[in-house]
This record gives structure tokens, sequence and C-alpha cells, in this order.
């Protein structure tokens, strides 16, 4: 399966492209606005790869050309870039691919990070009511610790949780999760669920952020 990751230059494309070229077989498109940061990008995690001994090609491109090339379109850009980034790929996406957000609505201040969800209600209807009509969304991958996943040596050992009003591409999308070693995918629900689900992330950050050695904090279900 060819996946494409919008903004895969940022911190959490970098963790789910290393870990799906490292886990699976699965093939890894980056995209950003500047093509040559794609590129420079894509030769990175390829170099990271490599010298793990895998050896697998990553290709770099503008997003509206990563997106028309892939299957599963990830928008690894932050909240407030989700609505022009699909405007800008619209024309690129098919019947059939499938959308995934993992971007929450946060803000910060002198106590912490709070959740701050847009008008829609959440980051996911944000998304859902900016894509095309026969393209699904999926909410995935909110309350991962990027750092945590970019880093290969990490066991990783913990659970994301899916939203989806469309059964089909969420069970494409907790595939492909589950094919990175230690992540167990999790069913939560509907997309009008994304709140209760996009609001752990502040919740993470600020307790990794208080509390020595959970600095990389992640969630296991029991």
């Amino acid at each position: 399966m060819r996946i494409a990751l919008l903004g895969g230059t940022g911190d959490i494309g970098e963790g789910l492209a290393l870990r799906w070229a490292y886990h699976t077989d699965h093939e890894v498109i980056i995209g950003s606005r500047d093509p040559d940061k794609a590129r420079a990008k894509a030769d990175e995690y390829e170099t990271e790869l490599s010298s793990r001994g895998r050896d697998v090609k990553v290709n770099g491109f503008t997003n509206e050309m990563a997106a028309d090339r892939a299957s599963v379109v990830v928008l690894a850009v932050p909240p407030y870039h989700v609505s022009d980034t699909i405007e800008a790929v619209a024309d690129s996406l098919s019947e059939g691919d499938v959308l995934v957000t993992p971007a929450a609505g946060i803000k910060r201040d002198d106590d912490g990070f709070h959740y701050h969800p847009p008008k829609a209600g959440s980051v996911t209807a944000l998304v859902a009511d900016a894509a095309p009509d026969d393209v699904p969304v999926v909410g995935a991958f909110h309350n991962l610790a990027a750092g945590r996943l970019a880093d290969l040596d990490a066991d990783l050992g913990i659970d994301t949780l899916l939203v989806a009003d469309d059964e089909d591409a969420k069970e494409t999308v907790r595939l492909l999760a589950e094919g990175i070693d230690g992540l167990r995918a999790l069913d939560g629900g509907g997309l009008a669920n994304a709140p209760e689900i996009e609001a752990v992330t502040p919740l993470l950050i600020n307790v990794a952020q208080n509390n020595d050695g959970l600095h990389d904090l992640g969630i296991e279900f029991k």
C-alpha cells in the first residue's frame, strides 16, 4: 500500500514514516509544500533506515503529488493547516482513498496545555467537513509522543484510538497501525467521539512535563 504523509517533514510525520518504512513493506511518500524540503527529508529517512539494515526507497514530492500517488493520505500538519491542505490536494484525492488525521487542537498558557477545539467541535470533524464526499476520514494517532515514535530503538507498547464513520476505512487504518511493532489500534467509535480522544493529547503533554521519566508518555489500555 502507498501511504502519503502530507507535512511528513514534521515530528509526527517523521515518526510514522520511519516506523512504517522500518516495520512494514508499505511504500512511504513524504509530502510538503516545498518539494525540495520533502526530498531532503525523504533522503534523511532513507539514511536512517539504511543504517539499520533497511534498504528502502522513500520519495518526496509536493503535497499534491504525494496525495495523487497514495491510497492512504495522512494529514501530518498542524491543526490550523488541515483545511488549507485538504483544499490544496482535493483534486488529487480519489474515491476509495482514506484520509487520516492525527491533529488535536491545543493552546498553551502559564498553567500548561489545554484542549482548544475548532468551531466544528474537533479537528477530526473539521477534516471531515473539508474532505471530498467520497473520501472517508479516520481520526488516528492523536495521542502518540512524536519523539518516542521516531526513536526506532524505543519499544512502543502503546495504543492508538481510531474514530471513523466508515468501517472499511477504519479497518484499513487499523491494519496499517498494527503493522507498526508495539502499536495496538483500538476502536473509539464514530467521528462524533473525536473530541474525547483529541482532548487526551494536552493531558498527556502536561503529565509528561510535570513528572520525571515520562517525557515520551503514551497510553496502554488494560
